[in-house]
């Protein structure tokens, strides 16, 4: 059992935690309300575009366990996405690198081997932006400039191969220390996990898109802009390292790229609601998490001591 130390740790981490999330919803929500814009809240769509976020938080959990399958490490779905939702309250601590932090740790807690931890969590990443990439180029070309989206997808498919292909792999292997362990990605683990994640990008637009319609902005939005333009905002904001939760670069690119579909006030809207909406959703996710789940299913899910 954890001493009174480590449970006095994790109730500091998660007030923190809590705080930060707190405040960027005040900061969001005042933000939404200060608006000069019509808005005609329209309930169906709002609750199918929450169903939307959650069917992608799911799809993104089985990404990341096809990708942990592929090295032979098996964790249960059910604790796969209790660490997922966890991990995403991370995005709102400055710095990235909690989130990736948080993933290696939870998942070599429920019994994934260290090495794997590690390499899934940078591989994870990597699917995401080069799937984003691929989106952007199919549904919003002349969004990016093409050198961009080319640099991007070979950053990408570059930080993929060091893992997938064996003779790369076992060297970064041996420059970390793990080359027993280590082994490379086969390459229909990450075809799957990176087909997963593609189909989360889309999930993700329909939610965008059903979210315009949530707000009862004009239906000028086409599904392919909402979806192409929600997968590079995201990622920008993702790669911004002095910004939380990518707050403020996100929506400065939804704007940019949604105000000739919907006006400047449309625009402004539909990126404001859209921090909402994932807030509220990112916070909630952890919170029914811990109240459905209790301590004997999450130590169901660890590997016995040897």
């Amino acid at each position: 059992m954890p001493g009174p130390w480590v449970w006095a740790v994790q109730l500091t981490v998660g007030a923190v935690v809590a705080l930060l999330v707190g405040r960027a919803l005040v900061r969001n929500w005042s933000a939404f309300r200060s608006l000069h814009v019509a808005i005609a809240f329209q309930p169906g769509w709002l609750a199918l575009s929450v169903l939307a976020v959650f069917a992608t938080y799911a799809i993104q959990v089985e990404s990341w366990r096809r990708v942990l399958a592929g090295w032979a490490q098996r964790l249960p779905y059910a604790r796969a996405l209790r660490i997922w939702m966890l991990v995403n309250l991370g995005r709102y601590v400055p710095g990235k690198i909690w989130s990736v932090a948080g993933l290696m740790v939870l998942a070599q807690r429920a019994g994934v081997d260290a090495w794997a931890a590690a390499a899934s969590a940078v591989v994870i990443q990597a699917l995401g932006i080069g799937t984003a990439v691929v989106v952007v180029a199919a549904a919003t070309p002349s969004a990016e400039p093409p050198w961009r989206l080319a640099a991007a997808a070979a950053a990408a498919a570059g930080t993929i191969g060091l893992l997938a292909w064996n003779r790369p792999a076992q060297a970064l292997a041996r420059l970390l220390g793990s080359a027993a362990q280590f082994r490379a990605l086969p390459l229909a683990a990450a075809v799957r996990g990176g087909g997963l994640t593609l189909l989360s990008w889309v999930t993700y637009g329909i939610a965008f898109w059903l979210l315009a319609r949530g707000l009862g902005l004009p239906p000028t939005l086409p599904l392919a802009t909402a979806t192409g333009v929600f997968a590079l905002g995201y990622i920008l904001g993702l790669l911004a390292l002095f910004a939380p939760g990518g707050v403020g670069v996100r929506e400065l690119v939804f704007i940019g790229l949604l105000t000739p579909a919907l006006g400047s006030g449309g625009a402004v809207a539909l990126s404001v609601g859209s921090r909402v909406l994932l807030t509220l959703t990112e916070a909630a996710g952890p919170l029914g998490m811990l109240l459905f789940t209790g301590r004997h299913k999450e130590n169901a899910g660890e590997r016995p001591p040897p």
